[in-house]
C-alpha cells in the first residue's frame, strides 16, 4: 500500500478508530476557550511582571498573533483531514513516520510534564486556604480525581471541562469589569491609586529594558501552551467542519480579551512594581482593591483553571498513546478501548508519570512549578513547529495539485507559517541563553536520544514501519 492511499483510508479515521463522537459545538468551544486561559496567566504572569514590567502586555498580544497564525495553520491542516492524533498523524504524512513517532511521543510528554505544572499549582492554591495540608498531599488528591472522570467517558470529560472554562472565562470577565470600574469610579482601597498612567510612571514601558522583556517569552508561550488541543478533539467532535473552524477564529478575541485585556486592567489598578513571583497577580490584585472575600475567590477560580488543564493533559495523553499504538510506535495495549469507549490504558499510564509531579512536590515543593514548565515550553514549541512545517509542506502539495485543498484555507498561505517558524526558533534561543530555564533543552534533548533508541528498536522489530514515504513525495 502507498502512503498516498494509507493518507485516503485514514480519512475518515474518527469513526473508524471507534471513538463516540460525544464532544458537542458548545463543548469544544469552550474547550478551546479554556485552553487559552491557564495556570501560566493565572500564576506565571506573577514572575514575568516582576521581570518584564507593563511590558509583558505588550510580550502577550506579539505571541498572541504567532498562535493565531499557528492554529490557523492547524486549521486548514484539520479540515483537509480531520483525524484524532491531529498533529503526529500530519507530521507522519508530510515529513515521514520517524517524525510522527517523535512528535506523537513528545506532545505526550508536554502534557504530562503540563499535568505535574498544574497539580503543583492547584496544590499552591489550596495552601492558600490550609496551609497545614501538605502540597503533595493536595496534587495526590486531585490526580485520582479527575483519572476517575476521564475513565468514565468522553461526554463527562468535555462536560466537567466546559463548567472549569465557564468558570475561568465569567470570573475572567468579572474581573475586568471590577477593574474598569476602579479605573472609572475610584472605588475601593485601590482606587486612589488606581490609573492607566501605571502603565508608564513607574520606570517607562519598558521598566527592565527590551531585553529583559524579551526573555519572558519562555513563560508566555507556556501560557499559551494547550491552544492546539482542539486539534486532539477532532476525531471525537459531533461536527468538526463547522466547530474547529469556528473555534480556531475567535482566538484573536479571547488572546485579546483574556489575556491582553485582562493584564492590562490589572497592571492599570495595581502598579507593577507591586506584584512578585510565585503569587497570581490576580489573587494579589483583588486583595489590594480590597473586596470581602474577593482574593478567596479569585483563588477559586485560578484553582480551577489548574485542573481544567490538568484534565485536558489527562484526555489528549490517553489519544495520542492510542495513534502511536495505531502506528505501530507504542505498545499494541494502547490501542484497547474501555466499554466506555476511552483509551483507558494509555490514561493510565499517563497519569502513572504525572505522579513524578506529586513527588516533586514533596522533594522540592518551592522549585516543583519552574522544573516543569520549562520542560512543558519546549516540548510544546517542537509540537507547533510540526505544525507549521507540515502546513508549508501540505500547501506546497496543493499549489502542485498533489493534495486537495482545504475548506479552511489559512491567510497568507504558507508565509505566515514562516513567520512564525522564525519566531519559534528565535524564543528557542532565548531559552538556550537563559541560565534557569536553559536545562530544558538538556532534558530535550536526553529524550531525543531515548526517542532515537526507541526508533532503532522498532525499526529492527518492524523494517516496515520506517518504508512509509512522506505523503506530497508520493503523490505524483
Amino acid at each position: 500500500m502507498t502512503s498516498a492511499q494509507v493518507g485516503t483510508d485514514k480519512a475518515p479515521q474518527g469513526a473508524e478508530e471507534g471513538y463516540e463522537r460525544g464532544l458537542g459545538s458548545r463543548q469544544v468551544q469552550m474547550i478551546a476557550i479554556g485552553g487559552a486561559i491557564g495556570v501560566g496567566l493565572f500564576l506565571g504572569a506573577g514572575a514575568n511582571i516582576a521581570k518584564a514590567g507593563p511590558s509583558l502586555i505588550f510580550m502577550y498580544a506579539l505571541a498572541g498573533v504567532i498562535i493565531f497564525f499557528i492554529m490557523r495553520a492547524l486549521g486548514e491542516l484539520l479540515l483537509y483531514r480531520p483525524v484524532s492524533g491531529s498533529f503526529a498523524e500530519y507530521s507522519r504524512e508530510f515529513l515521514g513516520p520517524f517524525f510522527g513517532y517523535f512528535t506523537g511521543w513528545t506532545y505526550w510528554l508536554m502534557w504530562v510534564v503540563t499535568g505535574m505544572a498544574e497539580l503543583t499549582a492547584a496544590a499552591i492554591y489550596v495552601n492558600y486556604w490550609f496551609p497545614q495540608i501538605p502540597q503533595w498531599v493536595t496534587a495526590l488528591v486531585f490526580l485520582v480525581v479527575l483519572f476517575g472522570v476521564n475513565l468514565i467517558s468522553v461526554k463527562l470529560f468535555g462536560e466537567l471541562e466546559f463548567w472549569f472554562s465557564m468558570v475561568k472565562v465569567t470570573a475572567l470577565i468579572g474581573m475586568i469589569v471590577i477593574g474598569l470600574g476602579v479605573l472609572t469610579f475610584g472605588f475601593s482601597s485601590a482606587g486612589d491609586t488606581a490609573a492607566v498612567s501605571n502603565l508608564w510612571a513607574f520606570d517607562g514601558f519598558f521598566p527592565k529594558g527590551i531585553g529583559s522583556s524579551l526573555m519572558t517569552l519562555q513563560g508566555v508561550m507556556f501560557a499559551y501552551l494547550a491552544v492546539e488541543l482542539v486539534g486532539v478533539t477532532a476525531g471525537e467532535s459531533e461536527d468538526p467542519e463547522k466547530t474547529l473552524p469556528k473555534a480556531i477564529n475567535t482566538l484573536p478575541w479571547r488572546i485579546a480579551l483574556f489575556y491582553v485585556g485582562a493584564l492590562t486592567v490589572i497592571l492599570c489598578v495595581v502598579k507593577w512594581t507591586e506584584f512578585a513571583p510565585g503569587v497570581s497577580p490576580f489573587v494579589a490584585a483583588f486583595a489590594k482593591i480590597g473586596i470581602p472575600a474577593g482574593a478567596g475567590i479569585v483563588n477559586f477560580v485560578v484553582l480551577t483553571a489548574a485542573l481544567s488543564s490538568c484534565n485536558s493533559g489527562m484526555y489528549s495523553t490517553g489519544r495520542m498513546l492510542r495513534n502511536l499504538a495505531e502506528s505501530g510506535e507504542a505498545p499494541r495495549a494502547f490501542k484497547k478501548l474501555s466499554s466506555t469507549k476511552t483509551p483507558a490504558f494509555g490514561i493510565t499510564v499517563s497519569v502513572l508519570f504525572m505522579g513524578i509531579g506529586v513527588v516533586l512536590n514533596y522533594v522540592v515543593p518551592e522549585k516543583a512549578f519552574g522544573y516543569v514548565t520549562s520542560v512543558a515550553t519546549a516540548a510544546g514549541i517542537w509540537t507547533w513547529l510540526m505544525i507549521l512545517i507540515s502546513h508549508v509542506l501540505y500547501r506546497r502539495a496543493v499549489d502542485a495539485g498533489r493534495l486537495p485543498a482545504s475548506s479552511f484555507p489559512a491567510p497568507g498561505g504558507a508565509k505566515c507559517s514562516y513567520v512564525a517558524i522564525a519566531f519559534l526558533l528565535f524564543v528557542t534561543g532565548l531559552i538556550a541563553y537563559d541560565a534557569d530555564s536553559r536545562v530544558c533543552l538538556y532534558v530535550m534533548a536526553g529524550w531525543a536520544v531515548a526517542l532515537g533508541i526507541g526508533w532503532a528498536v522498532l525499526k529492527s522489530r518492524n523494517p516496515q514501519i520506517a518504508d512509509r514515504e512522506p505523503q506530497p513525495e508520493k503523490v505524483g
